[in-house]
């Protein structure tokens, strides 16, 4: 298993019910053996949808990097997603935060002990977090999306490649370290986390897919919050997509946002603006 950041401390927050979910980003198993392999940057800032145009645009790229504005052109619309999504703003869409995320793992259930608790630790502090991947090394920017009690979170960014395929890598692992385990809040009550993997359209140069349950109570209510979230890297950016809630996974959604997010940030790549109807992607 490939080293990850020690986890910061985390005390626990009270649930609430009626505040719903976070759609936090981010992923664990590929989607068929192809192991090749953030938080967001500070600029967090929506674009309207963009104009169909084949001609290439100065401001989604630069010399081959991504740029702010490119991580913007590269973010989801409505129209993506289908169903009934909605868009929210962007500064609620990155002050979102699930407080059933939070809580200390139970040590004592692991065979290797504190190794494999502080993954698990690290899996939902970094959930909690938007910062699946780490911090990113550039440009980045997010979306959110609302759909009734369900909330889907999409991030772009530029990453170094190490560090990039370090944190693919290690997500990979967690199906098998973290398929089940406890976090306790700190009233004491406890939570059972399972972790499996979930398959990923097969775009971009490398994939991990995980679907997440935590099951307690909000608001003294016995609750199971459900996550779907995926990850693909293209060159050295990636999008993370994180969808669920109370109401149970989106699973169909994330593979949507993963095809088409995946075609946006080519496009910008490739100095083209996408296209405003996904229908038009190649």
């Amino acid at each position: 298993m490939t080293a990850r950041p020690s986890s910061r401390s985390v005390r626990f927050l009270a649930s609430a019910l009626a505040a719903g979910v976070l759609m936090v980003t981010a992923a664990c198993s590929d989607d068929g053996g192809d192991s090749d392999g953030g938080s967001a940057a500070a600029e967090v800032a929506a674009s309207p949808l963009a104009a169909k145009s084949p001609t290439a645009s100065p401001t989604t790229s630069q010399a081959g990097r991504l740029t702010a504005a490119g991580a913007r052109a590269a973010l989801l619309t409505e129209a993506d997603l289908e169903d009934d999504w909605a868009q929210v703003g962007d500064k609620e869409a990155a002050s979102w935060r699930e407080n059933m995320l939070v809580g200390e793992v139970d040590v004592a259930e692991f065979l290797t002990a504190k190794a494999d608790a502080a993954d698990c630790r690290q899996l939902l502090d970094t959930l909690y977090s938007d910062d699946l991947l780490g911090k990113p090394s550039g440009a980045g920017a997010l979306r959110g999306f609302e759909q009734g009690d369900s909330r889907l979170l999409q991030q772009v960014a530029a990453y170094d490649k190490v560090a990039l395929d370090e944190s693919l890598a290690w997500l990979e692992t967690l199906p098998a370290e973290c398929d089940q385990f406890t976090a306790t809040d700190d009233t004491g009550d406890e939570r059972t986390v399972q972790v499996t993997k979930t398959s990923v359209p097969n775009v971009g140069d490398a994939r991990q897919g995980l679907h997440v349950t935590v099951q307690g109570t909000a608001a003294d209510t016995p609750a199971t919050l459900t996550l779907d979230v995926a990850v693909v890297r293209v060159g050295t950016d990636a999008i993370t997509v994180t969808a669920g809630g109370l109401d149970g996974g989106e699973d169909d959604s994330v593979e949507r946002a993963v095809e088409q997010g995946t075609q946006r940030l080519k496009d910008v790549q490739a100095g083209r603006t996408p296209a405003a109807d996904p229908g038009e992607i190649d």
